[in-house]
């Protein structure tokens, strides 16, 4: 998630080969030809990708659209074999977004029958936010579905969640969201350890809650969703639990 601001100059195309721009992608709709000249900050959004629990080439893209953001694009690579970082390799997507967690993220939903790279950016003001490629795994590494979170209630109305991965090596972050059963979002944060308790924000590394989040409530019913994300933006496994204050 670090940050790099810079400014992104015009391409030199001309030098290029007859049989170099007919590989090229339609430049009118690329990533390149949209941020060319434009002031752009890259990893800037918060961004990840898995498939559904009952098909794995429908694809979800999730993404954090920060305060004032407009106009969310999701950009594609032809393929997965291909350099990520190189944004002439990226073509417009055109599908639209919804709103999750009461519009705290958005997702794209797609059909993929092949792996391929993401790039989700938005505008706020004149600026281009652009995410880290997104490396979808559909097919070679499917996300995995569960609903084993440990949740103690020692603490009365600050549940502990804690939470086995299914493999070490494929993650980097985990994202924890607790929300009511309809899927309004109450708090949203990140941590690398297998664990969180409501509402301690300790071992949080980053926090999109909206300031402090209320009370919960003593006989209410709630839902933990706990996304396992990898270096690359794939979400290895999700977890769902739903619960009751004690």
């Amino acid at each position: 998630m670090k940050k790099l601001k810079y400014i992104l100059v015009s391409l030199l195309l001309s030098s290029c080969s007859t049989d170099d721009a007919n590989t090229l992608i339609n430049q009118s709709e690329s990533l390149i030809n949209y941020i060319e000249e434009r002031t752009v900050e890259n990893g800037a959004v918060i961004a990840c990708a898995g498939n559904t629990i009952d098909n794995t080439d429908i694809i979800e893209i999730f993404f954090y659209p920060k305060d004032g953001a407009t106009n969310y694009r999701l950009y594609e690579t032809s393929s997965s074999d291909i350099n990520p970082n190189d944004f002439i390799n990226y073509n417009r997507l055109f599908l639209d977004d919804v709103a999750v967690f009461n519009g705290y993220l958005r997702k794209f939903v797609g059909d993929f029958d092949s792996e391929r790279w993401f790039i989700v950016s938005f505008q706020i003001g004149d600026e281009i936010k652009l995410s880290n490629p997104i490396r979808i795994k559909n097919l070679t590494q499917s996300t995995l579905y569960s609903n084993q979170i440990n949740i103690n209630q020692e603490e009365a109305q600050m549940p502990f969640f804690s939470w086995n991965v299914n493999s070490e090596v494929n993650n980097a972050i985990f994202f924890e969201v607790l929300s009511t059963i309809d899927d309004d979002l109450i708090s949203g944060t990140y941590t690398f350890e297998t664990q969180f308790q409501y509402y301690d924000t300790s071992n949080v590394v980053l926090n999109i809650t909206n300031g402090t989040p209320p009370n919960l409530v003593l006989g209410e019913d709630y839902k933990m969703t706990i996304m396992d994300v990898s270096a690359d933006n794939w979400i290895n496994e999700i977890f769902v639990s739903q619960f009751t204050i004690e």
